[in-house]
């Protein structure tokens, strides 16, 4: 049945495989600002990069990270209210948390206020904070400021014993700082006598256990090229052969390649025209994949991916291309464009002469190529990638100019060709209804980010099965539009065509009462949308330290799957309730994995601080979480939640690293390799 959905939604497979990665996409300054008085203000001052978004103060303890000041040293200064965010915030529903919440992009900053009461102060402070994008968030992040010098104006000699007591208390951290252990980038393993007590007996093997494998990981991966570019050709590659089986375009060929014969003697120049035809085409609509590019830019074309404003728009964009293929109206450029073209062609020669007829074509066809073509740009620039719409109409145009110069090089092809009927409007009409079903996708992000609950899963999944079998009844010549000819008739082709339509309908029936539908869980909502799910499919990891996890895993002989995790991470949430709810999936984490699940913004204080030397710098990490995530990043080269690692009993690699992707089957695949890999 995959099969059936791979055949019915080529248009858009344009899948990615990602990998996480070490980022920094937020860039802090910090500042100590003074003035004339004893008053003065610490500020930190962000630039974030496009696509991610720093969460801002007091969200609660049910949301995401939230922004927070914290003090280890405040000698000679106190605190005035309480850390304010300056700057522009977004304000928004979160669907996953049930609950509004504020943010930055682009820039932001927040400032603490406090007052000097000593002549000389020492300030050692930070701010805590928490940053996410669409497919990944950062753990736990922290800013430094460390300050001394001589306050501007001292305060009065009455309020210095008060002013002292109040400093004692802000100056108290969370976690005292008793024997810190010292650990490096060599040996990360031994970074505390807590840890030891309660894992491995040995310290050779902790030391195993907590070594980098970055390596090892780069050596399970297998792609060494950006394969979504591809699809992305593919994808316009398909549409551009759909194109030419419109009505606005397949009747032009043979016209166009008679004329190339007919007005050159010279069979050789005829050809030569007749390719250079082809290569204008090209040309022409890789110059509109381009123009899209400029004028949305890469950052824009990212942004468009999950803004609900432009997701609504493409909705509509869709749903009226749909309409136009039904046959309600017909999208057209104004005739005297062509015409003029036409007649500019005519009085010119030679190679502009030919890319003027080339652009004639794509202007008369605009009624039957534009919604493809504006489906199929749609689609490539919420990739987010700046070469997409580019990519996307090369492929578009090779298909288009492809039948142009076959035909002229091989005249008596034309014989054999299709004669223009009423089949043409058929794949119209068809493309329609894929339309109308892909408007529906990008509805879904907005409702899911607008939390208005209108498109939950089993929703989405009705008006599909609607489409679907309305597209199976119009292929059995039951449903007719506008255009169709009175006498239309199924043929052998629709007949098959209708039965595959039908059958994906069918298929997706399951999916109502909570079945996961592989095959459309790319486009379908999250599983945590549905209403009414008959499945009890529950995964939960029954350790959440490392080394306990590990010695566990020993004990039974099972391999591990590590999985880096946060309270606050909306796309770990996603990925549990739409991945880890696949009866598959489950089965094969809560029978042949040990899973451990380690949440690297858990505030729970160490017994005893850690020391570590990490890239050069020296750091103390005082909370659980701020072991994960160092853990994170020097043992596997990683700093984004949700992340995924396999590993043996000795604390190895069996599978590259998975971040963020829906995709069950290829999670599936990613289990399997780790289990195989393991019993090797």
């Amino acid at each position: 049945m995959k099969k059936i959905a791979s055949i019915l939604l080529l248009l858009t497979a344009l899948t990615t495989v990602a990998f996480a990665q070490m980022v920094e996409p937020i860039h802090f300054s910090a500042q100590l600002k003074t003035s004339s008085t004893d008053e003065a203000e610490i500020i930190f001052t962000a630039k974030i990069d496009k696509g991610w978004h720093l969460y801002s103060t007091e969200l609660g303890e049910d949301g995401p990270i939230s922004a927070s000041f914290h003090i280890n040293k405040m000698d000679g200064a106190q605190t005035v209210g309480k850390l304010m965010p300056r700057g522009k915030e977004v304000s928004q529903f979160d669907n996953m948390f049930g609950m509004k919440l504020r943010f930055f992009e682009g820039t932001g900053s927040f400032v603490q206020k406090i007052k000097f009461t000593k002549a000389n102060y020492d300030i050692d402070c930070y701010l805590e904070y928490g940053a996410c994008n669409d497919e990944m968030c950062l753990p736990p992040s922290q800013i430094a400021l460390v300050k001394k010098g001589q306050a501007p104006v001292v305060a009065s000699t009455e309020k210095k014993d008060a002013d002292k007591t109040k400093d004692k208390e802000k100056q108290e951290p969370a976690v005292t700082m008793e024997q810190p252990v010292s650990a490096t980038d060599s040996t990360p393993s031994t970074p505390s006598a807590e840890i030891i007590e309660k894992t491995m007996t040995d310290e050779g093997q902790m030391q195993k256990l907590w070594k980098p494998v970055i390596e090892e990981m780069k050596a399970y991966d297998e792609s060494t090229t950006d394969t979504s570019l591809f699809y992305i050709f593919l994808a316009g590659l398909v549409g551009g052969f759909l194109a030419l089986f419109t009505p606005c375009v397949w009747p032009i060929i043979p016209m166009t390649v008679s004329f190339f014969l007919k007005r050159n003697k010279e069979r050789k120049k005829a050809i030569r025209e007749a390719v250079s035809y082809g290569v204008s085409i090209i040309v022409i609509y890789v110059l509109l994949g381009m123009l899209v590019t400029l004028l949305f830019g890469a950052s824009a074309l990212n942004a468009l991916s999950t803004n609900a404003v432009f997701n609504i728009f493409f909705c509509l964009l869709l749903v009226v291309f749909a309409a136009s293929f039904f046959g309600a109206f017909e999208l057209t450029l104004p005739s005297s464009w062509s015409n003029k073209i036409d007649q500019k062609s005519e009085s010119t020669s030679g190679i502009l002469s030919i890319f003027l007829m080339a652009f004639t074509l794509a202007l008369v066809s605009f009624s039957c190529t534009g919604p493809i073509i504006g489906f199929l740009l749609v689609a490539v620039s919420t990739q987010g990638n700046l070469l997409a719409p580019t990519i996307g109409m090369l492929g578009f145009a090779i298909a288009l100019a492809i039948p142009f110069t076959l035909f002229a090089l091989f005249p008596s092809l034309l014989k054999s060709a299709p004669k223009s009927g009423g089949w043409m409007n058929t794949v119209k009409v068809v493309l329609g209804f894929i339309e109308l079903a892909f408007a529906l996708k990008f509805l879904s992000v907005a409702d899911l980010a607008y939390g208005w609950h209108i498109l939950d899963r089993e929703v989405f999944i009705s008006l599909w099965i609607v489409i679907f079998g309305l597209l199976a009844i119009y292929l059995f010549g039951w449903l007719k539009f506008p255009h169709d000819e009175p006498e239309h008739r199924t043929n052998v082709p629709q007949f098959f065509l209708g039965m595959i339509s039908m059958a994906f309908s069918i298929y997706m029936l399951p999916g109502l009462w909570g079945a996961p539908l592989k095959a459309i869980s790319a486009f379908a909502p999250p599983m945590n949308t549905q209403d009414f799910n008959l499945q009890e499919t529950v995964v939960e990891a029954k350790y959440t330290d490392y080394d306990e996890g590990m010695a566990a895993a020993a004990r039974q002989g099972k391999p591990v799957m590590v999985d880096f995790t946060g309270f606050g991470c909306v796309n770990c949430r996603k990925m549990e309730a739409a991945v880890w709810t696949d009866p598959k999936v489950a089965q094969i984490l809560n029978n042949d994995y040990v899973l451990i699940s380690l949440f690297v913004d858990d505030k729970t204080p160490l017994k005893q601080p850690i020391e570590v030397t990490e890239n050069g710098t020296t750091r103390t990490l005082r909370t659980v979480g701020d072991k994960w995530s160092y853990l994170q990043r020097t043992k596997v080269g990683a700093n984004t939640q949700p992340y995924y690692v396999l590993l043996d009993n000795e604390g190895m690699p069996l599978n590259c690293g998975r971040s963020y992707d829906e995709d069950i089957q290829q999670y599936i695949e990613f289990l399997q390799k780790g289990l195989d890999n393991f019993k090797k």
